[in-house]
């Protein structure tokens, strides 16, 4: 077998990595013209956080999707995606986009077992966006699927 090369990215690439993100970040901002059309006091956050990505959605109180960021969308590629810090990233491009809606008051619902959940949600609190309720609607089997038939040896 050959020797097995760990490939390690110096400063300069973290650095135009970093800038590449909050480019993405800054460019998924919603038009002054549809923020200025919507006043809304209250609005509801939905965490996806999965093992490999983490999707969150900005809705009105009554569920119409007004914005939504993936980590893909922001940049992070393969690993990154799953990781609290692209998690976090996305947490700040919807707390940036519910400003812009002027939304101060949220209820954000968390699906998933993924690494994204705590921090996206940190995120949010730690933003300045109050947070009324906490709901997690990770789906539960109550009996789940039928098992496989013994083996017969």
């Amino acid at each position: 077998m050959g020797k097995k090369r760990i490939i390690q990215k110096d400063e300069k690439e973290l650095i135009a990595e970093r800038e590449k993100v909050d480019k993405n970040i800054a460019k998924g901002a919603v038009s002054s013209s549809a923020s200025s059309s919507r006043n809304l006091g209250k609005g509801r956050v939905y965490v996806n956080a999965t093992y490999n990505n983490t999707i969150i959605s900005l809705t009105d109180s009554m569920g119409n999707v007004l914005f939504w960021k993936s980590a893909g969308s922001i940049g992070f590629k393969g690993t990154k995606k799953g990781t609290s810090f692209a998690s976090s990233q996305v947490a700040q491009a919807i707390v940036q986009a519910a400003r812009q809606f002027r939304i101060q008051q949220v209820e954000v619902y968390l699906k998933g077992i993924g690494g994204g959940r705590d921090s996206a949600l940190k995120t949010i609190v730690n933003q300045g966006i109050e947070v009324e309720a906490i709901k997690d609607v990770t789906p539960v089997p109550h009996n789940g699927c039928r098992p496989k038939k013994p083996r017969r040896v």
